[in-house]
């Protein structure tokens, strides 16, 4: 008899795709397969013509775009010289999920659907679109089709004799276990960031230690909204990077989430584990240090400040010994229940912990070795760098606008990442924020008489500031700059800096104040304005246009 694996393979930029992975990946082992679920760029791809049953889920960035996790694996699948019998077989489907207010949507499902198709492959089933614009979200599709999805599978691979498929009432067994050290283990000192010299060059899992040099509030104290600009030092660390790259950083809880969390689930933030494991061949987090602390892992690894999903309602059903509790987290992880869950969590932006807080008795029942199944890591944050390496060596800066907002719910909503950096104080000691650096979408032109036009509203402005000012230190004129925001006075940022630019005669700025005056003006109109220089430099001049917002 065939063996019963199953392979799924992601590409997620934002986690929703790992989470919809992850889930099949559950609905296999209930049906008695052996599964894995990976990252398509973490996975061997050339292995691929070995396997015989492989699910991809995939979802769509920028304007058709992959993801980050799956470029490696995009790049090697679309190379000219695979034989086209590469991967007959293969039986495969592809779940893709996207948004169709975009115009390439899902386009990334479909192009991997057809070169599968192409290279041999046998598809079990059409190619699932995934909709966040449908009113139940993606699930509306995806429900249906994993239903379609595993009735085919089983006639392929029907169920060992003496088995039935795992009860949906049974808890599968979690990730990985905790085991706890005894209270006088002494460990090797050190954490997750090691200020010394990398070996490597900085990436996601070796993050450059950037000691925080300066942050500063560039808006008005009057001023309803708080933009930092932030400087980093990232002497030593060999990050090289060019107008228009992008920083990362990995932001981490506040001490007061953290300290609520620990007491709600009545964990002991001294404590120390190792990771092991359930199944072998399961990697260990990448990020996590081993033996590590529960104050460590809910600090820097457990997202409790995103909105849950609906996989987290449904393991927290199982923990549950209070009828009400139960009752109420099944409907939210079942398809009848979304419109509810969606009004619960998405509408008002609830976040994990005040999802815990609403349902006390479960929360102080979950066991621990569950908690990297039900709460997901911290993503990093993409910020455009706002400074050029020719102007300020050894430095990286971001402008940065401080996410606060309100909803229905009493307490604002705060951005993990831009409350957590606005917090931080240089003259309070040696701060220190993980941090490395990728290519980003803008390109500017090589040849140094080429005009850019760029358009920065707000913080759009900041990949621009890094152009200027790298071209300036080329000595390269035909900068112009169009600048808004609400009030000259209010939130012009970087002021200072473009005047005298515009002085010395390397930048031609326009800006548009949209609340100076009873009119509303935006960018839009000074560039109508300017329609006669614009068409002259993009007709004789052949100059590039750049738009960030």
């Amino acid at each position: 008899m065939a063996e019963r694996k199953l392979l799924v393979l992601f590409g997620s930029q934002t986690g929703t795709a790992q989470d919809t992975a992850e889930r099949i990946g559950r609905e296999a082992k209930r049906r008695r397969f052996q599964c894995r679920v990976e990252a398509l760029d973490s996975y061997g791809v050339a292995n691929l013509i070995n396997e015989l049953l492989v699910v991809f889920v995939c979802s769509t960035t920028g304007q058709g775009d992959p993801p980050d996790n799956m470029k490696m694996f995009w790049r090697f699948l679309f190379r000219k010289n695979l034989p086209p019998s590469s991967l007959c077989q293969l039986d495969y489907a592809v779940l893709g999920l996207g948004d169709s207010s975009y115009p390439k949507f899902n386009f990334v499902a479909k192009k991997l659907h057809k070169r599968v198709l192409q290279l041999g492959g046998t598809p079990l089933l059409p190619v699932a679109l995934g909709d966040d614009q449908h009113d139940l979200g993606p699930d509306a599709v995806v429900d249906p089709w994993l239903l379609a999805l595993w009735d085919k599978i089983l006639a392929l691979y029907p169920l060992p004799p003496g088995l039935e498929i795992i009860s949906p009432d049974v808890c599968l067994p979690p990730k990985y276990t905790l085991h706890f050290l005894p209270e006088d283990t002494l460990l090797p000192d050190g954490g997750l960031l090691q200020p010394t010299a990398p070996r490597v060059l900085p990436s996601e899992l070796h993050p450059f230690a950037a000691r925080v040099v300066s942050n500063q509030r560039v808006t008005a104290e009057s001023h309803f909204q708080d933009v930092r600009l932030i400087e980093f030092d990232i002497t030593g660390s060999g990050i090289t990077f060019s107008a228009g790259d992008v920083v990362m950083i990995q932001p981490q809880n506040s001490p007061e989430d953290v300290q609520q969390f620990c007491q709600l689930l009545r964990l002991d933030p001294d404590r120390r584990f190792m990771l092991k494991p359930t199944e072998p061949g399961t990697s260990l987090p990448a990020l996590l240090p081993q033996p590590c602390t529960i104050q460590h892992l809910v600090t820097h690894y457990l997202d409790i400040s995103c909105v849950p999903r609906r996989s987290f309602f449904e393991l927290l059903s199982y923990f549950s010994k209070n009828e009400l509790e139960r009752e109420k987290l099944q409907e939210f992880s079942s398809a009848q229940g979304q419109e509810e869950l969606y009004s619960y969590c998405n509408r008002p932006r609830r976040t994990t912990l005040e999802a815990l807080w609403d349902f006390p008795h479960t929360t102080c029942a979950i066991p621990p070795e569950y908690l990297l199944d039900l709460i997901p890591r911290i993503r990093p944050r993409a910020f455009s760098i706002a400074s050029s390496l020719l102007t300020h060596p050894d430095r990286i800066q971001i402008l940065m606008a401080v996410v606060r907002y309100k909803t229905r719910l009493s307490k604002p909503r705060c951005g993990l990442c831009s409350t957590w950096l606005a917090s931080l104080n240089p003259e309070q000691g040696d701060i220190r924020v993980p941090l490395w650096v990728k290519k980003g979408g803008l390109k500017f032109p090589t040849n140094p008489d080429t005009p850019v036009i760029m358009i920065g509203p707000g913080t759009g402005v900041a990949p621009f500031r890094a152009a200027v000012q790298e071209r300036v230190a080329q000595g390269r004129r035909g900068n112009f700059l169009f600048f808004g925001c609400r009030q000259k006075s209010k939130d012009f940022y970087c002021q200072a800096e473009w005047e005298e630019l515009v002085a010395k005669g390397f930048l031609t700025l326009f800006t548009a104040f949209s609340r100076d005056q009873e009119e509303k003006v935006y960018v839009q109109h000074c560039i109508q304005e300017n329609r006669q220089l614009l068409w002259e430099l993009l007709s004789c001049r052949s100059a590039h246009i750049y738009l960030a917002g």
